[in-house]
């Protein structure tokens, strides 16, 4: 069993609009950096074996840190780039209410199922995502992984992997914290069943690096 720590990258400089920033290339903030420093302190005694980033860059920013305290190489990987939200991206939740308010209110009522217009599925995400991780677990079968990503897909996967219904993300995880560690321990069975048992073990979610255990 591979022990994965999944963490948002560091805060954005459409983070205190609440813009949606999907795959657009967003820079961080000065803040943003600090909190990625934070990540890296962290990282120090975390015993990894790889560090792995989605290609955005404020994700391989938030990941940097962490790479020279380890002296591991970064991997980046496109398929763990955030959703694209489509015509939501740069926009807040009050201007997508405004200009799309029936295809808003969908996405609200089930955010996994039905995309913003010309946006991808988070149930799309979830597919082309999950593979990265059952690759890591083939390479480091009994490895601890740092993964650099993004607040929805991080949620959208923990989700799938604990038996939740992914279009319940945003009630059951409505927050992800910048450069928060959330650790699992994947594959905890070895096949999912169709009660929808979690094939995760959790250890810590939404987790400051200052208090996460190693």
């Amino acid at each position: 069993m591979t022990t994965f720590f999944l963490a948002r990258h560091g805060e954005t400089v459409w983070h205190a609009d609440h813009r949606y920033a999907g795959n657009s290339d967003v820079a961080l903030t000065r803040h943003g950096l600090g909190q990625a420093a934070a990540l890296g302190a962290w990282a120090v005694d975390a015993e990894l074996d790889a560090i792995v980033s989605s290609t955005l860059s404020r994700a391989r920013r938030s990941a940097a840190p962490s790479v020279e305290t380890t002296g591991l190489p970064l991997r980046t990987d496109a398929r763990l780039v955030e959703i694209d939200f489509g015509v939501a991206e740069g926009l807040t939740p009050d201007e997508l209410a405004e200009r799309y308010p029936d295809e808003w209110a969908a996405f609200c009522r089930a955010p996994a199922s039905s995309p913003l217009p010309a946006a991808e599925s988070g149930r799309a995400g979830i597919e082309r995502a999950l593979p990265v991780l059952d690759e890591l677990v083939d390479e480091f079968p009994d490895g601890r992984i740092l993964i650099v990503a993004h607040a929805t897909l991080i949620r959208l996967l923990f989700c799938e992997l604990a038996g939740m219904d992914p279009d319940g993300y945003r009630d059951l995880l409505p927050v992800l914290g910048n450069c928060t560690v959330t650790t699992i321990v994947y594959p905890w069975a070895t096949e999912s069943d169709a009660a929808g048992h979690p094939r995760i073990r959790l250890l810590g979610f939404d987790v400051p690096p200052s208090r996460a255990g190693r």
